[in-house]
């Protein structure tokens, strides 16, 4: 064998092994962008369960809350628009949706201090614990959901994971949080 064949051959082995580590460089971050995908996913998926847990169960608390709070319809009726709302909303409409939904069960838990038999009535008090376990659940999917969208949008904005997020078409995702200082404020109920 001549010089210039085995050169050739070299060259060529080089360029094959180098071809093989770029497709496997590129395969691992694929999935890797996948694997993100999907457990973002899973996390607004686990989001949507507890929010039709909260949904079920706000019907049950303002009917309870209605027979003590009679004069208080505004804020009963607010409860169930924003319930009604967060419903059908979808996308990024969902979030602020159930944000103001958070709101307004606020209020509505604010009242109880207005209507002492409201405090002492074992049916308001159970409902009252059931929605308080799932506003934490929703709190922890929240969390979780924001953790995972955090990693994703990571990979989607470093190289060279960009380069295979951009090519596949992945796109960021936005947190789930709250839209205004307003949501964040503790909510005033006056009589």
């Amino acid at each position: 064998m001549t010089t210039g064949v085995i050169i050739g051959i070299v060259v060529a082995v080089i360029v094959v092994v180098l071809v093989l580590i770029l497709a496997v460089w590129y395969v691992s971050l694929y999935n890797k962008l996948q694997r993100l995908k999907n457990l973002v996913e899973e996390g607004w998926s686990t989001i949507d369960v507890q929010l039709k847990k909260r949904y079920d169960l706000v019907p049950n608390l303002v009917e309870t809350v209605k027979g003590y709070a009679k004069h208080e319809s505004g804020t009963l009726e607010a409860v169930i628009a924003a319930r009604n709302a967060a419903v059908t909303a979808t996308g990024e409409d969902k979030i602020a949706a159930e944000n103001a939904l958070s709101g307004t069960l606020k209020s509505l838990f604010a009242l109880k201090e207005a209507y002492p038999e409201l405090k002492a009535n074992t049916n308001f008090i159970d409902l009252q614990n059931q929605l308080k376990a799932i506003e934490n659940e929703i709190a922890s999917a929240r969390r979780y959901y924001n953790g995972t969208v955090k990693e994703l949008n990571t990979k989607i904005d470093v190289f060279p994971s960009n380069i295979v997020a951009k090519r596949i078409g992945l796109e960021k995702r936005s947190y789930f949080e709250l839209d205004s200082s307003e949501e964040r404020a503790n909510p005033q109920v006056k009589f």
